[in-house]
């Protein structure tokens, strides 16, 4: 038995549990392409119609689950097409797997101008990457494909890259193959010392908040628990939204959550960049000590605290837990302040309309346990304020990229990996258009997403922007659209209109009872949308000026 480079590759993907590949065939990749095909009982392939899918589809995969998400592209333009999805997985730390080729290996490097040829390709896979690598001969694919398992999983996840040259791939080799266990490096045990730094500064504090991030998606239980023991408000901005159920008692939504900011003494930040903090409220109450909870090192580096635990989240909160005593009596909010804050920010959200009465039409029609993807559109803005979530990776975003674009083909990944659930994605009219074609990706697979597609015409914000800020000079921001409902149906699609909250809440049932992909296009006059950014912005307390 000989075996390719490129079945070593497919080999290694089904030892680690993938049971999909997204991707667009392509020359140099016609090797491990084949190897992918001789398993097709093992692992399922999508093809899409632009690479750029293809790795937004393997980010929703990723995303949803928590495990890999895996495509393949050819090298080049393949790669860079795809680059928006790596950069967007690399912001929110998905595990994402690039797979891609480059030229023969005999000539990379020497600038003969090769079909797909980059200056640097392996330099361009590790500027999209966490970790990225070529295999030179088949001898080595087991081991560095193994290795890049490790990487993508180790510590804060993202996006991996491997390449092989092409020639590489088909080279062949005896086997069987040894595969390597993948190299995951453990999670640094919590400093005892700093545990109880941090405990102190909790005992000691009057009103803290607890800020919980992407980091946290596992540890939902134990922050809850502390938040019960604390007896303290628990808020997300978006990677960490379904933490904490937010239905709970003590979760605020980031617009109450900011009203109790306001003499909040203590932030304790979990698996959380503290980009709400930090880059939305841009405000901090005076004499805030903050504790956080950080499996990346760097993290301090980049935004010191007066109690850094390194430690995975949960870890860290079940030591922080230990030390804490049984209960621990704050002068905070209770429950009582707590239902006062949201019943005020729920009057500044409904304020924010149309979005406010459309999405919640969405939330009563999609089921408790369906996932939600937004986008980078009017819309998808306000979800962060007040869209409810019960669980933790059932609201998908694009993370700090705010990637334009992304939510349709990520819909789609999202869906393939939880087939049995429904998953419904919103979009603004331009960024729809970024990835229309995979219409007919979802038809050819059984992809049965709903997209609602809020159609104003316009790149919302930019309109907004330029009409509000810079004397109503109108550039590029005033969109001519075809008729998305015709569209969606000649792709084979199911097309539907609303005009109002109660239509889409039916027209989003009947879609799902029809089983089918489908488009619900939502006309909006252009420029009525409420701006959301006061809300996502707001101003700091009279008399107190902005951090920055």
């Amino acid at each position: 038995m000989r075996l390719t480079t490129g079945d070593i590759i497919a080999d290694s993907l089904v030892r680690n549990g993938v049971d999909t590949v997204f991707g667009i065939p392509g020359a140099h990749m016609y090797d491990f392409n084949d190897a992918l095909a001789r398993r097709a009982d093992r692992v399922r392939f999508i093809h899409t119609r632009h690479e750029q899918a293809a790795g937004f589809m393997a980010y929703g995969h990723a995303r949803s689950t928590g495990r890999p998400g895996v495509y393949t592209v050819v090298p080049g333009p393949g790669l860079l097409n795809s680059g928006a999805a790596l950069a967007t997985a690399y912001g929110a730390n998905a595990p994402v797997m690039c797979i891609t080729g480059n030229i023969v290996s005999g000539l990379v490097g020497r600038g003969r101008g090769q079909l797909h040829e980059l200056p640097d390709h392996l330099a361009t896979l590790r500027g999209l990457t966490r970790w990225a690598a070529r295999i030179n001969h088949p001898s080595e694919a087991a081991r560095i494909m193994a290795r890049a398992f490790g990487q993508m999983r180790s510590g804060r996840q993202g996006p991996v890259g491997v390449e092989t040259p092409w020639d590489v791939l088909g080279q062949d080799m005896p086997g069987p193959v040894e595969h390597p266990d993948a190299p995951v490096a453990p999670p640094p045990p919590p400093d005892p010392v700093e545990i109880e730094r941090a405990a102190r500064l909790i005992a000691g504090a009057r009103r803290p908040l607890v800020m919980v991030g992407g980091g946290a998606l596992h540890a939902g239980g134990e922050i809850a628990e502390l938040a019960r023991r604390l007896d303290a408000p628990v808020t997300a901005h978006r990677a960490g939204k379904g933490v904490v159920p937010e239905d709970d008692d003590h979760f605020l939504m980031p617009p109450a959550a900011w009203d109790y900011w306001q003499r909040a003494d203590l932030l304790v930040g979990i698996g959380s960049r503290l980009e709400l903090q930090h880059f939305r409220w841009r405000w901090f109450p005076p004499g805030l000590r903050t504790v956080r909870i950080d499996i990346d090192p760097t993290e301090f580096v980049r935004l010191p605290a007066d109690a850094p635990v390194l430690a995975d989240a949960a870890a860290g909160v079940r030591a922080l837990l230990e030390a804490l005593p049984t209960r621990i009596r704050h002068q905070t909010s209770g429950s009582a302040e707590r239902a006062a804050l949201r019943r005020r920010a729920a009057l500044r959200v409904a304020a924010l309309e149309p979005q406010a009465s459309f999405l919640g039409a969405i939330r009563d029609a999609l089921p408790p346990d369906g996932f939600f993807v937004e986008e980078v559109c009017q819309a998808g803005f306000t979800a962060r304020l007040s869209f409810p979530v019960s669980a933790p990776r059932l609201y998908v975003s694009c993370g700090y990229q705010e990637t334009l674009g992304f939510g349709f083909p990520t819909a789609l990944g999202v869906k393939v990996a939880n087939p049995d659930r429904a998953v419904l994605g919103i979009s603004g009219d331009g960024g729809f258009l970024f990835g229309v074609q995979e219409l007919a990706t979802a038809v050819q697979h059984g992809i049965n997403v709903v997209m609602v597609v809020f159609n104003n015409g316009a790149y919302g914000n930019v309109l907004r922007d330029q009409r509000e800020r810079y004397g109503n000079r109108i550039l590029g921001a005033a969109l001519h659209n075809p008729d998305f409902v015709a569209l969606a149906e000649s792709f084979g699609a199911l097309g539907l209109r609303a005009d109002e909250p109660d239509a889409l809440r039916r027209a989003i049932r009947d879609a799902f009872e029809a089983d089918r992909p489908a488009v619900i296009v939502v006309p909006v006059r252009g420029g009525v949308e409420t701006s959301p950014w006061p809300l996502l912005h707001p101003a700091p307390p009279e008399g107190r000026a902005a951090e920055g």
